[in-house]
């Protein structure tokens, strides 16, 4: 198994995998893709150009991720933010970018076995993006290895009411909240990750030092590593080096070292 992963990774991804240790890797792995808009300023370029180059540095983390066996990565691609705060020219530009992305690389992601799915609030994107989505969705539905999670249109807080939304729908059609068992496991599911571990590591590129409103239910207890690096820059061996640091430390969940799985929500449970 270990000569198969190391002969589909570079020399120096091959370098830093061989001081992993297999059976620790993480089960989940988060991403907020930050920095590109100062790749392009930094080189005198509109912002779109930051975008564009992105896309590379997706491809080359998805495929180092799926090659060493992560069971699930999640990239935080447009938040429920950016409609506000980006010019209407970029938003658009955006949503060209995420169709081409899909359509180019489905290809890559069925060979390499990669299962697409997304979260947010996909029904408030443009409808010709949403039949691109779901085209790639049900076009890789099929694969069984790592599962590579869109982040598109999505805020943590917006996610959290839409699951007190339905808890609330579900208990009224049941009698009332009071005859409804409400603790950590039901909230876990009915979030937009409920087929999904908690991910044991995030990572944030650019080096800014915030969650960005992104899965802060999710990430209670990950693993938080910041990185300089500007997306446009990020690559497959980055993410081996956030894993090598992931496993030098001790994970205490609130408490102990090393807390036993039944500590944890079952949604954190891997």
């Amino acid at each position: 198994m270990q000569a198969t992963i190391l002969a589909g990774l570079d020399r120096k991804e091959a370098e830093i995998y061989r001081r992993l240790d297999p059976a620790r890797l993480p089960q989940h792995i988060a991403i907020i893709m930050d920095g590109n808009g100062r790749w392009a300023k930094r080189r005198h370029l509109p912002r779109v150009a930051g975008h564009r180059a992105g896309v590379a540095s997706v491809r080359s983390t998805v495929e180092t991720a799926a090659r060493v066996k992560i069971p699930a990565l999640t990239l935080y691609a447009f938040s429920e933010e950016n409609w506000k705060k980006r010019p209407r020219s970029e938003v658009d530009f955006l949503m060209g970018l995420l169709c081409r992305y899909l359509k180019q690389e489905v290809p890559t992601l069925n060979k390499n076995n990669i299962r697409l799915e997304y979260i947010g609030r996909q029904h408030e994107l443009p409808a010709t993006v949403q039949a691109k989505m779901e085209w790639a969705r049900q076009a890789t539905a099929h694969n069984t290895g790592m599962v590579l999670t869109l982040a598109l249109n999505y805020s943590a807080r917006t996610e959290l009411v839409d699951a007190f939304r339905a808890i609330a729908q579900a208990a009224a059609r049941n009698g009332g909240l009071e005859h409804m068992q409400l603790d950590e496991d039901e909230v876990s599911r009915h979030l937009y990750t409920r087929h999904l571990p908690d991910p044991d590591l995030v990572i944030r590129t650019s080096g800014e030092m915030r969650l960005s409103n992104f899965l802060l239910w999710q990430l209670a207890y990950a693993e938080i590593h910041i990185i300089p690096t500007l997306w446009p820059e990020f690559r497959g061996v980055h993410l081996l080096e956030a894993i090598a640091e992931y496993q030098k430390r001790e994970r205490r969940y609130g408490g102990l070292v090393d807390a036993p799985d039944h500590h944890l929500p079952k949604a954190a449970r891997s």
